[in-house]
């Protein structure tokens, strides 16, 4: 055998002096082998080295195979890396694998991963649902047994579950936190696209704040970004206006960075910040950084847990789970308004 191939299921017979299909009912335990015929087989397989093709027998069968589906915008996204390493701590001990796929964003990408784990035959499917894409393709996989689940976002023509974060109630509490400092000129640094159910529903958060302490909504204080990079430059706006907010709420993780690296460019350090979502070194910077922190790891043991249940035959109405989050206050959402 060419050191340089993967040993076949041929070569496993080949070293024993059996049949394939003898060495196939051993490693499938889907026939009759004498205990001497297996202990030979499973001590070739060990010495070559095989690997049975699991998808290829799955899809002879039947049967589903041992992994998850999970689809996210982006994965470098810090937010998404934790959610995928919470659904594997809960999976782990099921014998099921994670794999993930980026659609960043685009609804035809999202189709293309999804119809590339079902044609595995994934066990359950998990998807970050993109603007725009239509989920009611999925039905009739879901109406087979498939658990089917959306993540951070409800998915669009599909009733099925989902996990979500407290995304408008912890943009409330973000900005009421500023307000209560004193702030009344608030900016918000938000993503694109503006249909995306978690941008939405933080600017409403954020309205409703403004609203419920008398503060008129001021759309000019209202910038969009996609990346960092676009968030510095929605903050140098938002600055260079003729009355400019003396406080930032950043929409997410992203926004963030973006919002602190043009307060430290244009040396506006006083101006406060809250953000949504937890960036890494937050404490690390001058001032500590508040943020609205939303549980990454537990958004994706929910997810995993509830899949699983699913998995296990619960047949219950689709429903939507909402994790909560948290103000963690350090610093920078203190900063008093300065005083006119």
């Amino acid at each position: 055998m060419a050191a340089s191939r993967r040993p076949t299921l041929a070569d496993v017979a080949r070293e024993v002096g059996v049949s394939a299909k003898t060495v196939s009912r051993v490693l499938n335990e889907d026939g009759p082998a004498s205990a001497r015929t297996r202990e030979q087989v499973l001590a070739a397989v060990a010495k070559l080295g095989f690997q049975p093709n699991l998808m290829a027998r799955n899809i002879r069968v039947g049967g589903p195979d041992t992994t998850i589906g999970l689809v996210v915008p982006d994965l470098a996204n810090p937010f998404f890396a934790a959610v995928a390493r919470g659904i594997e701590d809960t999976v782990r001990n099921r014998g099921l694998t994670l794999l993930m796929g980026s659609s960043a964003d685009d609804p035809e990408r999202e189709h293309a991963l999804t119809a590339q784990f079902l044609a595995r035959r994934v066990s359950i499917l998990i998807v970050v649902p993109s603007v725009g894409a239509d989920h009611s393709g999925l039905k009739p996989h879901r109406t087979a047994g498939l658990p089917v689940l959306f993540l951070d976002r409800p998915g669009v023509g599909l009733a099925t579950d989902s996990i979500v974060s407290s995304n408008r109630a912890g943009a409330h509490e973000g900005v009421a936190h500023l307000i209560a400092h004193g702030h009344r000129r608030i900016g918000f640094v938000g993503d694109l696209p503006v249909k995306l159910y978690t941008r939405r529903e933080r600017l409403a958060g954020y309205r409703a704040a403004l609203k419920e302490a008398d503060i008129p909504y001021d759309r000019s204080l209202v910038a969009s970004a996609h990346d960092q990079q676009g968030a510095e430059a929605a903050t140098s706006h938002l600055l260079g206006l003729a009355d400019p907010p003396t406080a930032l709420f950043a929409g997410n993780n992203i926004m963030a960075l973006g919002v602190v690296a043009e307060l430290a460019r244009s040396k506006r350090k006083h101006v406060a910040v809250v953000a949504f979502d937890d960036v890494s070194l937050a404490e690390a910077l001058e001032p500590a950084l508040t943020v609205v922190a939303q549980d990454p790891a537990e958004v994706g043991r929910k997810a995993a847990a509830t899949s699983l249940a699913r998995l296990d035959g619960d047949r219950s109405r689709a429903r939507t789970i909402t994790v909560p989050t948290r103000l963690i206050v350090r610093g920078s959402g203190e900063q008093p308004a300065a005083t006119p």
